[in-house]
């Protein structure tokens, strides 16, 4: 009587998609990133803030400080995230996110409050969305399941 051979242990694996980026491109990439959703972030601040009035040497310094502030925070957060776990990793985003959307929407006028609701209402969208994506492409430990 004939068997059916045993099926092979190892694990076999997906290929990586294709790099299509040098790694310098990758490492300009880690800096201009954070510099232009620095520079936009601090656009949006200064204009919500200057609510349709004249540009002023304030509006403009509060733009620059503001997207100095949130290109460094971003870049600290992209760089650390993922060598955390991906609770953590999810609620780093959460909170990033939820503190820069809280931030706008307080340079509106509205009460520290609302301004607090819309932040976390936000960050909790972000926070589902990314650990969706890390609960389904990294195991228990953080390693991706490509």
């Amino acid at each position: 009587m004939a068997h059916a051979a045993p099926a092979s242990r190892e694990v076999t694996r997906r290929p990586r998609t294709p790099d299509v980026f040098s790694p310098r491109t990758h490492a300009m990439a880690k800096v201009a990133v954070p510099v232009v959703l620095g520079l936009v972030y601090g656009y949006w601040a200064a204009a919500i803030r200057r609510d349709a009035g004249p540009v002023t040497g304030w509006n403009l310094l509060f733009g620059f400080v503001t997207a100095l502030v949130f290109a460094v925070l971003f870049a600290a957060v992209w760089q650390v995230a993922p060598r955390l776990r991906r609770e953590a990793h999810a609620l780093l985003w959460f909170a990033f996110t939820g503190c820069a959307i809280g931030f706008l929407y307080s340079q509106s006028g509205e009460s520290v409050l609302q301004s607090t609701g819309v932040g976390v209402g936000v960050g909790v969208g972000v926070f589902v969305a990314m650990f969706y994506r890390y609960y389904t492409h990294e195991d228990a430990a953080g390693r991706r399941l490509d």
